[in-house]
């Protein structure tokens, strides 16, 4: 059966106001966000060989707390673990699509929902050395937090990363994130290694100024 998602295209925003057209209820669900660089199309099962074709690079998972994704099995278990949290409404997964040649080239994902709080964290995001430092991961973000302060209302966003991951930390810190603090002894790895995180945070108050540094970044 084939499935239908709203969509938002950046750009797109009412001209009364940037948080005109709020949701009253909190409450990330699938949709297809697009921009000139990317596409972040909802995570389903037949994304599953280009994904796997795209995470072919073990360096691209150095710090995740899985293990590199390349091997299919891995990726399978994955994909269910993300699929299976967005049906119970925990989280919310895309694969990034490169607009040029529509190759898949990453995924990144809502998580941690808390709905009476309005607040999420964007998290398991990963993507193929050939998109690293390239507008996509710039683009990419800028839907997501676009879609989630504008649309959505969040009042808050997360963002975490392994205490030694600085290549992570300083595209955090370049986003105009607030560091927050080290969650100390946070999360086991899955080769054992208990790793301390980094916790960073956009507001509903810091959004504007991060949209214009992000749309500033993206023009020709």
């Amino acid at each position: 059966m084939e499935r239908r998602y709203s969509c938002f295209r950046l750009g797109a925003m009412p001209p009364t106001g940037m948080f005109a057209d709020v949701n009253p209820v909190f409450d990330p669900q699938p949709v297809l966000l697009e921009g000139r660089h990317v596409r972040l199309e909802p995570l389903e099962r037949r994304h599953l060989p280009a994904l796997v074709a795209a995470a072919q690079e073990p360096e691209v998972f150095r710090y995740f707390v899985t293990p590199p994704l390349g091997d299919e099995a891995e990726m399978t278990k994955w994909l269910e673990e993300r699929l299976s949290g967005q049906a119970a409404g925990a989280e919310v997964a895309w694969a990034t699509v490169r607009v040029t040649d529509n190759r898949l080239v990453g995924a990144t994902t809502f998580l941690d929902l808390r709905r009476a709080n309005r607040g999420l964290e964007i998290g398991n995001t990963w993507l193929a050395k050939e998109a690293q430092r390239t507008p996509i991961n710039t683009e990419a973000k800028l839907l997501q937090l676009t879609h989630a302060f504008e649309k959505l209302g969040a009042w808050r966003v997360q963002l975490k990363t392994d205490e030694c991951n600085a290549r992570s930390r300083a595209a955090i810190a370049r986003l105009g994130c607030t560091f927050e603090g080290i969650l100390r002894k946070y999360q086991a790895r899955y080769d054992g290694y208990v790793r301390n995180t980094a916790l960073y945070s956009l507001i509903a108050e810091d959004w504007p100024a991060v949209k214009a540094r992000l749309t500033a970044k993206l023009e020709p």
